[in-house]
């Protein structure tokens, strides 16, 4: 049993607080009757949940994304620092949630959180190649040689970065927009730093088709519409 302002958040992809407005509002029925109160709770698996007309589907995993601030850690457990279950509003936090994927420390952005290990599993697979998309800002300019180095691929001491596609943001050639399919330690950083440049900052700002919300703020996030979910899958 799931409280209704839960569900409603979880399947409309919208914050617990907005799904409180559509219920104290009558926007939402359940099995043909209005709900009158936001701590009502249900059989999501059972329930024929409505809002505004429109018939809600209630999945028993979560995907949150959120816009990762700097000094905290992509994992959920086995970290000293504060990590992004961590900052989780207390309304979205339930068991086994984690990041599917990592970003450095002081990388800010999208990162995707979940409780469906097999969906993680997926776009985290080396064999997926799911696309991820940056904007880092340099401290010197990058040029014609850096773009056709990365598009060849960068030889590194230890490893070998694939294909990487590189353009200037707005004509900026100090800020670049960087999509790479690996997942290697500091990839972009190293690959960066291989022609003397230093990355000062780095933030994620899509993975596969699905570019991060805008209205987020950093250290805010939001449970994934399904449509968005889709967006994830169709990129495996």
């Amino acid at each position: 049993m799931e409280r209704i302002d839960k569900i409603v958040a979880v399947s409309l992809g919208v914050s617990r607080n907005d799904a409180r407005s559509l219920v104290k509002k009558g926007c939402v029925t359940v099995n043909g009757e209005t709900v009158k109160s936001i701590s009502d709770r249900f059989d999501e698996k059972t329930a024929a949940v409505v809002c505004n007309g429109k018939n809600l589907c209630y999945s028993k995993y979560v995907y949150i994304m959120m816009n990762k601030p700097k000094g905290v850690v992509s994992a959920s457990e086995g970290e000293k620092a504060r990590n992004v279950v961590d900052i989780l509003p207390d309304e979205m936090k339930r068991k086994n949630l984690f990041p599917a994927g990592r970003l450095d420390k002081d990388t800010t952005g999208f990162v995707l959180i979940t409780d469906d290990g097999d969906f993680a599993h997926k776009i985290l697979s080396p064999k997926n190649h799911i696309p991820k998309t940056y904007i880092a800002t340099l401290d010197k300019p990058f040029d014609e040689n850096v773009i056709t180095a990365f598009k060849q691929g960068v030889q590194l001491k230890d490893a070998l970065c694939q294909s990487a596609q590189i353009t200037a943001v707005e004509g900026d050639f100090t800020k670049a927009e960087v999509t790479i399919s690996q997942g290697m330690y500091h990839q972009i950083k190293r690959m960066f730093a291989k022609f003397g440049i230093t990355v000062l900052e780095l933030e994620r700002i899509k993975m596969g088709a699905l570019f991060l919300d805008k209205s987020l703020a950093s250290g805010e996030c939001r449970y994934m519409t399904s449509e968005e979910i889709e967006m994830i899958k169709n990129g495996i």
